[in-house]
């Protein structure tokens, strides 16, 4: 099986995501620059490769696999190491991390039983204001002004969590309530 560029992308996505665990929980002087410097990086390799897979027309079966999978360990590691350093509460982080299992979980119902649930506006404004929100912590370790608009934003990311969530689950409802059962009985 050969690699396609967008696909490569997701991969190091996946592999800077134990590297940026180690930078934000290991104590040296310029961390949170280097943990945000990483975060970026892998947070940009997330738009390139769905847009060069769709402009170059490598759209892959293992590329649409391995994409959420990688979103959800960059965003569950980050969050679980602002967790461990103080810097966001356990709550939060748990409902968004419970956020995503459970819409996998529907999306998997859903398509095993031949229905596509596709991604919605709500998905963008989860992960932008995710994006918005670690970065303003990592960098409040060492800029404290910071950790107020940080933990807004988390606020944020709770509530357009909620709210995705909620959207996914009335749309898993409308479709799997308006399919009839399948001859197995699924």
């Amino acid at each position: 099986m050969k690699i396609n560029l967008p696909n490569a992308l997701t991969l190091l996505r996946i592999f800077l995501v134990p590297f940026l665990v180690v930078v934000l929980l290991t104590k040296f002087d310029g961390r949170e620059t280097v943990g945000l410097l990483i975060f970026l990086t892998a947070v940009t390799t997330d738009f390139l490769d769905g847009w060069l897979a769709r402009r170059r027309g490598e759209i892959t079966t293992l590329g649409a696999l391995l994409d959420p999978i990688a979103d959800k360990l960059l965003i569950s590691a980050a969050f679980i190491s602002l967790v461990e350093l103080g810097l966001a509460p356990a709550w939060m982080v748990v409902v968004v991390i419970g956020r995503e299992f459970a819409v996998s979980g529907l999306r998997s119902i859903a398509y095993g039983r031949g229905i596509l649930i596709s991604a919605s506006g709500w998905g963008k404004a989860k992960m932008l204001s995710q994006i918005a929100a670690v970065s303003l912590l990592i960098l409040a370790e060492q800029h404290p002004v910071l950790v107020r608009p940080g933990r807004i934003a988390l606020w944020v990311v709770v509530a357009v969590a909620l709210a995705s969530g909620t959207d996914y689950f009335v749309r898993f409802l409308r479709r799997i309530v308006l399919l009839p059962p399948s001859a197995d009985g699924t």
